[in-house]
């Protein structure tokens, strides 16, 4: 009973990373590919969730809301207890695949989630409405794994999210509600990337 969701397999096709409230908070688990061998990877309280393994299996992305007063931890928890969780505000994360050397990513105190690595194993796309002042447009930006060279990707006034590389790192595939056909539809859009550092 409970909530096992957000799962996602490492690309060396050995375990599965995953988040679950199975211990009363909505933490980041691994297990292998057949159900076994589940060991917890956060234990900070609030939701951490949205995890990608780098393409080497290495290390693990994900997206959190850690409550620090008592007020914002009670409120998480007495949502939590009803199987809802509000987080307007979520930071990027990295950590080991054995879930050691936790470090946060970015600090900007907004939604930011859907983080996915490059190819190269040291850069993470992701999504943010950081730069709206509403909080209503999402864009996608990519950031070095130590948090320095943040780069914006896209530039649309409408939803852009979700982005994903192919294992080459020449595509680029994310969702999008641009040229949609009537309010609200998504559709999938696939990109050429260029990297500036290549000539």
């Amino acid at each position: 009973k409970g909530y096992d969701a957000e799962a996602t397999v490492s690309p060396l096709g050995d375990r599965i990373v995953f988040t679950s409230a199975r211990d009363g908070d909505l933490d980041i688990y691994s297990m292998k590919v057949d159900g076994s061998d589940v060991k917890r990877l956060t234990d900070t309280p609030g939701y951490d969730g949205g995890a990608f393994y780098s393409w080497d299996g290495k290390k693990i992305v994900y997206r959190a809301h850690h409550p620090t007063s008592p007020e914002e931890v009670g409120t998480f928890k007495k949502l939590l207890e009803r199987g809802v969780v509000k987080p307007t505000q979520m930071e990027l994360w990295v950590m080991d695949a054995d879930g050691k050397n936790q470090k946060r990513l970015t600090s900007f105190g907004a939604a930011s989630f859907a983080p996915f690595f490059h190819p190269d194993n040291k850069r993470i796309a992701f999504v943010s409405n950081f730069q709206d002042p509403a909080r209503r447009n999402f864009e996608i930006y990519i950031i070095n794994l130590n948090g320095t060279g943040l780069e914006r990707v896209t530039y649309n006034p409408t939803f852009d999210g979700f982005p994903m590389f192919d294992k080459t790192g020449t595509k680029l595939v994310f969702a999008s509600n641009r040229a949609n056909g009537e309010p609200r539809e998504t559709n999938i859009f696939l990109a050429e990337w260029r990297d500036k550092t290549k000539k």
